[in-house]
């Protein structure tokens, strides 16, 4: 049975076309892939069924009593309230049922004969839903899920606004899983989370009964929990059966076929040209040059998808710096409470090293007082001579309303307008990209336009935190190999081990040294 129906979509920002003429059907248990370059639409395509968005032209329709949950890579929580309060708002509409419950309690001492038979039948289904949805064990199962995602630690009573981004994602992800709706979707939900948390939510994706729609760069995650991959790419949704691997193998023979076939009819109406040029001024051919234009009039014409721009990362190096990057004796990082035991660490020059661990254990905070944009709560850090350091923060500023042509200018104010387009150009930006705001660009080209700003000055350490999340597959292939190639120091945070493992040489498992475990 169809719970979602898309038909005949068109959607754009301003003359940049994201759909042309786009339908697809969801059936009830599907669990689907939804899979494309960064800013090929998806977000977007969510944003529109979710009706978040109105689409330029086109019809969504959803059947009746169905309910659907949203992940998206920017929801926000309320100030004010706990992790425990968002957990119970799962199950607001049952605690509005208690409510209607106790006030025909309330109403059955005064009812009339007719009237209480009506209160009791409602009595009885109201009951019976309560029981069916678990509702006398909700702190159990707000328990269970929060345990199995870490919140525990975290602290269910803790306010929202004390949270970690990742933490933030881990707060919303479980009360969409508490919800258990119809449909689930879910805009990246691994960007945030931990290996351990990571494994939890596959296994719990392949034993979901009902439907859900998955964006994902993850290959390993997408290939464990999915039956149907729709590919989104130049403005149409492709269906292919199976998980993202089998998708690639179709994909790749179908293109092969494609190029091909174009091949042999421009081999084709070449010929025919040629024959018609030659033919059509003699009296004796003219017919038969008339038939072969006739033949090349109505010619289904067969198109190639114009290539995507890859990136290239290649980052600049810079001089030598002196032995050791940085030093830290008795750091002690946090913002109100420490984070950390004192640390005594050291990066030697030419050292990659990523750090991981659970979200909210310190790792960002780290990194901001080794480069002294927070203040450390005692002990010292000693940054080594000669450093030309390269940040990437997490996130992109919200709301930023200059373009990527303003963005990377302030940067490098030097730059002609050619060189600066040239520059975005090479890190996988179109013209249309090159030309919007950075609020209105997808995650993976906001991550794109900050790795622009690194890789066009000479560095000799470069901290990255989480630079993976967002990037679409040939991005996070292109910065591997970038960083594997870089000759300077790398310090790491990264919770994709199939990345950071062939990439540097130590990890430093930041749990051991952390006084929160998260």
């Amino acid at each position: 049975m169809s719970i979602l129906n898309v038909e005949h979509l068109s959607h754009g920002f301003g003359d940049r076309a994201i759909f042309e003429d786009v339908s697809f059907r969801l059936l009830k248990g599907e669990h689907i892939g939804l899979v494309g370059a960064n800013g090929e639409g998806k977000s977007t395509f969510m944003n529109i069924v979710t009706r978040k968005l109105m689409p330029d032209e086109g019809k969504v329709e959803w059947s009746k009593n169905v309910r659907s949950g949203y992940l998206d890579q920017h929801t926000v929580l309320e100030p004010g309230m706990t992790v425990r309060d968002v957990l119970q708002s799962a199950f607001a509409y049952l605690f509005e049922m208690e409510a209607t419950m106790n006030e025909i309690c309330e109403r059955l001492g005064e009812a009339g004969e007719d009237e209480m038979d009506a209160l009791l039948e409602e009595l009885g289904v109201i009951q019976d839903t309560l029981t069916h949805h678990d509702f006398y064990i909700i702190d159990a199962k707000v328990e269970e899920v929060a345990r199995a995602l870490g919140l525990m630690d975290v602290g269910l009573d803790r306010p929202v606004t004390d949270l970690s981004g990742g933490q933030r994602t881990k707060v919303l992800l479980a009360k969409l899983l508490l919800e258990k709706p119809d449909i689930l979707l879910l805009d990246e939900p691994t960007n945030y989370l931990d290996e351990e948390h990571i494994v939890w939510l596959k296994r719990y994706l392949q034993e979901y009964e009902n439907a859900f729609i998955l964006i994902s760069h993850d290959i390993p995650f997408l290939n464990e929990v999915v039956n149907l991959i729709y590919h989104m790419e130049n403005r149409k949704l492709t269906r292919y059966v199976g998980d993202y691997d089998h998708f690639r193998e179709v994909y790749e023979v179908q293109k092969g076929q494609l190029e091909a076939a174009y091949k042999r009819q421009q081999q084709e109406i070449s010929e025919l040209k040629d024959f018609v040029n030659r033919n059509k001024a003699r009296v004796a051919t003219r017919n038969m040059a008339m038939s072969r234009q006739k033949k090349l009039d109505n010619m289904e014409l067969i198109e190639l998808a114009a290539e995507k721009p890859k990136p290239e990362f290649n980052f600049k190096v810079g001089r030598t710096p002196s032995k050791y990057i940085f030093e830290t004796k008795d750091l002690v990082i946090g913002y109100d409470s420490p984070l950390s035991s004192p640390l005594n660490l050291a990066m030697e020059r030419g050292q990659k090293i990523a750090l991981v661990g659970a979200n909210g254990i310190g790792k960002t905070t780290l990194l901001k007082s080794i480069l002294g944009l927070i203040p450390s709560l005692s002990g010292s850090v000693e940054l080594g001579d000669n450093l030309s350091i390269g940040y990437f923060e997490q996130e992109s500023a919200p709301n930023n309303a200059t373009t990527c042509i303003e963005e990377l200018w302030k940067e490098f104010p030097a730059f002609s307008q050619f060189e600066v387009r040239a520059a975005l150009a090479k890190c996988g930006l179109t013209t249309k990209h090159i030309e919007s705001q950075v609020r209105v660009l997808s995650g993976g080209e906001q991550a794109k336009v900050r790795l622009c700003k690194i890789i066009n000055r000479e560095t000799n350490i470069l901290l990255l935190d989480e630079p993976t999340n967002h990037l679409d597959v040939d991005a996070k292939e292109e910065l591997k190999r970038a960083l594997r190639e870089y000759r300077g120091s790398v310090l790491l945070i990264c919770h994709e081990p199939e990345f950071y493992r062939d990439v540097v040489q130590t990890v430093w498992d930041c749990s051991k040294w952390t006084t929160k475990i998260f």
